[in-house]
């Protein structure tokens, strides 16, 4: 198990626990900032793993969810808008 792995591994478990109680939880603004860090330490993950395995064609499903991430976000940001 090389270092990238074990840092992969740490940030998993120390990253996804607080953004999934956070977006189980709470009000609905609370939920979303949950779904933004999980979309963030879900990528830096993938990141490291590509590292890890030192295979760059890994590095495409990253970069992906990174503009999915941010067009979901917008989208949810939108629908907890005040509503006329």
């Amino acid at each position: 198990m090389n270092p990238w792995s074990v840092a992969a591994l740490v940030l998993m478990t120390g990253g996804l626990g607080p953004a999934l109680w956070l977006g189980v939880r709470g009000r609905p603004v609370a939920r979303l900032v949950g779904l933004e860090l999980g979309s963030a330490v879900t990528v830096l993950v993938l990141l490291l793993l590509a590292q890890a395995d030192g295979q760059s064609q890994y590095l495409i499903l990253p970069l992906v969810l990174v503009l999915l991430s941010f067009a979901g976000t917008l989208v949810f940001t939108r629908l907890l808008g005040a509503r006329p």
